[in-house]
C-alpha cells in the first residue's frame, strides 16, 4: 500500500469514527455514551477506534468543538460587520442562523445540555469572555437606544432563536405541531423577530 493510499484511509478512519461519535453523542450526550457505542455505530472494532483516539474525551472534545462553533461561529463575523446597518444585521442573523438550525435541529439542545454538565470546559472551549460587548453590533445598539442594556437584548435576540428549537418536543407531542407546520413556524419567525427586535429599539 502506497504512503498517499494509506494516508487516505485513515482519513477515511478517523472521518469515520468521527462522524460515528457524532451521532451518538447527540443521541446519548456525554455521559450515557460508551467508546463501545461509537465503535458499533461507525463498524469497526474496539481496539481500532482506541489506536486512533486514545478516549472518549477527545473524541467529545473534538465533537463538542464542532458542535459549538456550528452554534455560535456564525454570529461573531454578523455582529462585527461594519458595512451592515443594525436593522440589517437582525435580519441576516434570523433568516440565516434559523436556516442553520432547521438543518440541525438537535443541535441546541445537544449543545444546552453539555454546557450545562460541564460549564467550565466550555468556557475554556470558546475563550470569548466579552466578545458580544465588543461588536460593531454593540455599538450600533448603543448609538440607536442608549437606555437598553446590550445584553438583554442580545440574550433576547439569540433565544427568540434557539428556545423553539428546545421547546419542539413539547409542542409536537401536547400540541398539533407536527415537523412540517413546525418548519413553516420557524420560516415565518425569520421575518418576525427582526421585526420584535426593532419593535424594542422605538
Amino acid at each position: 500500500m502506497s504512503k498517499q493510499i494509506k494516508a487516505e484511509s485513515n482519513v477515511s478512519t478517523e472521518e469515520k469514527i468521527k462522524e460515528a461519535a457524532r451521532v451518538v453523542f447527540t443521541k446519548k450526550g456525554y455521559a450515557g455514551t460508551k467508546t463501545r457505542d461509537i465503535a458499533e455505530e461507525a463498524g469497526l472494532n474496539l481496539a481500532l477506534l482506541n489506536y486512533y483516539f486514545r478516549s472518549k474525551e477527545k473524541l467529545f472534545e473534538i465533537v463538542m468543538m464542532e458542535k459549538v462553533k456550528q452554534l455560535f461561529s456564525f454570529i461573531a463575523p454578523a455582529l462585527n460587520d461594519e458595512e451592515t446597518s443594525l436593522d440589517e444585521k437582525l435580519e441576516l442573523i434570523a433568516s440565516s442562523y434559523i436556516d442553520m438550525l432547521i438543518k440541525n435541529p438537535d443541535l441546541p439542545i445537544f449543545v444546552l445540555s453539555e454546557i450545562r454538565n460541564n460549564a467550565e470546559s466550555f468556557g475554556k472551549m470558546i475563550q470569548s469572555k466579552g466578545y458580544v460587548l465588543k461588536t460593531h453590533f454593540i455599538q450600533q445598539l448603543a448609538e440607536r437606544k442608549k437606555d437598553i442594556n446590550p445584553i438583554q437584548f442580545f440574550l433576547n435576540f439569540m433565544s427568540m432563536m434557539i428556545f423553539p428549537f428546545i421547546a419542539k418536543p413539547i409542542l409536537t407531542v401536547a400540541g398539533p405541531v407536527n415537523d412540517e407546520t413546525f418548519t413553516q413556524l420557524l420560516k415565518e419567525r425569520k421575518a418576525l423577530i427582526p421585526k420584535w427586535m426593532k419593535m424594542m429599539l422605538e
